[in-house]
């Protein structure tokens, strides 16, 4: 009986994030009977818990087991390896946030940024100046845009938007589509959607 609840109590403590709630919770249990609980457990779980106190809790992690073709695994393993991770977790903990981005970025309300990247011939007739115009319209939107010339026709600009998803969207379709840009492409995140994480990888 004793060992059953300790196990108990140590899994709950743990999944709490702090042994200052396991000291308190083997207090009460000797001041219930004990169960055979000796003082020093209950010192070593104490000190435990007040060093606790000073340290920030750490993210809960869950494990799961994956079943994926050997083919695919090994193909999924030499990906990652071309990208730098060290590991297949952060990886798919990477695909996992992509996915979840892009499920979020599509729903017109969202909180988004984006980057618009243009590519486009600089001497076609009054073209910088729409593309100025538009984004002097929608200054709501846009924080920055960075110009470079690629050769002499050549231009390079990229928009740095951040808004509501349907705004950003509606801006981009609008660059995009203006007479005289060759290429153009939207990428959106939603920092809500990405919880924060580090990479070991670059």
């Amino acid at each position: 009986m004793f060992h059953f609840v300790l196990r108990t109590v140590i899994i709950f403590s743990i999944a709490c994030y702090s042994s200052l709630k396991l000291y308190i919770l083997l207090s009460h249990l000797m001041s219930h009977g004990g169960f055979g609980i000796s003082n020093t457990l209950i010192d070593y779980c104490a000190t435990l818990g007040r060093k606790g106190l000073n340290e920030a809790p750490m993210a809960l992690l869950s494990r799961i087991g994956v079943s994926l073709d050997s083919d695919l695994l090994d193909r999924f393993d030499k990906f990652i390896a071309e990208k730098g991770y060290d590991n297949r977790s952060e990886a798919f903990r990477d695909l996992i946030r992509d996915r979840l981005v892009g499920s979020a970025v599509v729903t017109s309300k969202a909180s988004v940024v984006g980057t618009v990247t243009l590519i486009y011939d600089h001497h076609t007739r009054l073209l910088p100046e729409k593309l100025a115009d538009l984004q002097h319209e929608h200054h709501e939107v846009v924080i920055s845009t960075l110009h470079a010339h690629l050769d002499h026709h050549t231009c390079l600009e990229v928009v740095l938007l951040r808004g509501k998803s349907h705004n950003v969207q509606q801006l981009a379709d609008k660059l995009i589509s203006t007479k005289g840009v060759r290429h153009g492409r939207l990428v959106m995140s939603s920092p809500d959607t990405v919880s924060p994480h580090r990479h070991s990888h670059h």
